[in-house]
């Protein structure tokens, strides 16, 4: 029997044991769903290589190790421990959980506006399964990845957010995952994150992912958004999970007429990253943003497959990506552009630029625009590059270390996505990250 049918066989029998014993098992619309998407991911596998959109990317090293499910989260993971995740927003509104679990004493939750549900997810499932329901058994869109498969079969916990119509959370929502060590087997989470924005509401979250300490474990997330009409959602995800981490997630983003969502991915962690989004502008007017910063070295592999689906007309969205790369670091991005034969008027450009730092690090980027309509305006474009050493030239001509020249023009290449970031405690945040990743970042550090 080969490698992939044994790792396979091994999620089959772990889902067998788990089924009863996961939240809302005695819903028979939620079994049914879960045994549907088991057997999809069964009859997909792991990606190879002969799958186009995973031809990049490896999945052995996850298809190798063998993941359980943990029974909760650890005891003994204390507030100081959350401190180098948090925002340092007061007025933040935070779900914290570990392995995959919430943890209500970890969390924070301010009072919240009239019309505003934010929960759990395996609390809805428990309790108020019926609000999930339409949502859920749209499975179609979930077609075709095998990993979002496994987070529908699996799904235990995450979060629920629900803004009914009118309703604005001006405090940011940050929903913090946290992995830890635990005795057994390398641990598995499969978060989903549900978020429903009804007509002329408006909410900002921020999901962060990262690790305690450098073991190994495997992040397999989904969250999925409803923007409706006239609705302004601003969702931000910084992943910084440990260096023996695996992390895939999915994002699917559906907005109705003249909705606002605007998408930050920010990819620093991680061993194998694969990040997949999707953004589908269903009804006039709608307008969409995907702005995503990779910042990869040593042997990290990150992955960035995005794809925009202007569905009707007068739709409008920008995207751009930057990667840095170093060591022998491997970056992807597979950005895509979808203009349907209704969708007239449409506006939209996209763009993907890269940073190489060494003669080791490789990236494959492909902007790809397919357009049935034809009353639009639509540009791509993509770059990989090395420092300017006329730029380094010129400031060393000014006192500056040639290191710390590097690392200005390093940070100055990302500094134009971090500057789109509305949240300043994310945005300071991030600033910091990056200036500590940079290599020779004693000069950056110097000039705020």
């Amino acid at each position: 029997m080969t490698a992939p049918l044994q790792a396979r066989d091994r999620y089959l029998a772990q889902f067998e044991q788990q089924r009863a014993h996961l939240p809302g098992a005695r819903q028979a619309w939620l079994g049914d769903l879960r045994d549907a998407a088991m057997a999809r991911f069964a009859a997909l596998g792991f990606p190879t290589p002969k799958d186009e959109d995973w031809k990049y990317t490896p999945t052995a090293p996850i298809e190798r190790r063998e993941f359980r499910l943990a029974d909760g989260a650890p005891d003994g993971i204390t507030a100081n421990e959350l401190q180098p995740f948090l925002l340092d927003d007061a007025a933040e509104h935070l779900l914290v959980f570990v392995n995959g679990h919430f943890v209500p004493a970890l969390s924070r939750l301010q009072a919240l506006p009239r019309g505003v549900t934010l929960t759990s997810l395996a609390a809805a499932l428990e309790h108020a399964p019926d609000a999930l329901r339409a949502h859920l058994t749209q499975s179609q869109r979930l077609d075709g990845h095998a990993f979002a498969a496994l987070n529908t079969a699996f799904m235990r916990d995450g979060a629920y957010l629900h803004l009914a119509p009118g309703a604005v959370v001006t405090a940011p929502i940050h929903l913090l995952h946290l992995s830890s060590a635990t005795a057994d087997a390398p641990h598995v989470a499969y978060p989903r994150i549900i978020i429903i924005a009804e007509d002329n509401s408006q909410a900002t979250i921020v999901e962060t992912y990262a690790g305690l300490g450098e073991t190994g474990y495997f992040t397999a997330a989904v969250t999925e958004l409803l923007v409706g009409p006239n609705a302004i959602v601003d969702h931000y995800k910084l992943q910084q999970e440990g260096l023996r981490a695996f992390h895939v997630g999915a994002l699917y983003a559906r907005q109705e007429r003249d909705s606002v969502f605007s998408s930050h991915s920010l990819s620093l962690g991680g061993a194998l990253v694969r990040n997949d989004l999707r953004a589908l502008l269903d009804a006039e007017g709608a307008d969409c943003t995907l702005n995503g910063l990779y910042v990869a070295g040593g042997r990290q592999h990150v992955d960035n497959h995005t794809r925009i689906d202007h569905a009707k007309p007068h739709g409008t969205s920008r995207e751009c990506y930057k990667g840095i790369l170093d060591g022998m670091a491997r970056g992807v991005f597979n950005g895509r552009v979808v203009v349907h034969p209704d969708a007239q008027k449409t506006d939209a450009y996209q763009s993907n630029k890269n940073l190489l730092l060494s003669a080791g690090a490789e990236v494959d980027t492909k902007p790809q625009l397919e357009i049935y309509a034809d009353d639009v305006k639509c540009a791509h474009g993509a770059t990989v590059g090395q420092l300017d050493d006329d730029a380094i030239f010129y400031l060393q001509s000014r006192g500056i270390r040639r290191e710390d020249a590097r690392s200005l023009l390093t940070y100055a290449f990302a500094s134009d996505i971090v500057g789109r970031i509305k949240l300043p405690a994310l945005r300071g945040r991030l600033e910091r990250l990056l200036a500590a990743q940079l290599p020779k970042s004693e000069g950056v550090k110097e000039f705020p």
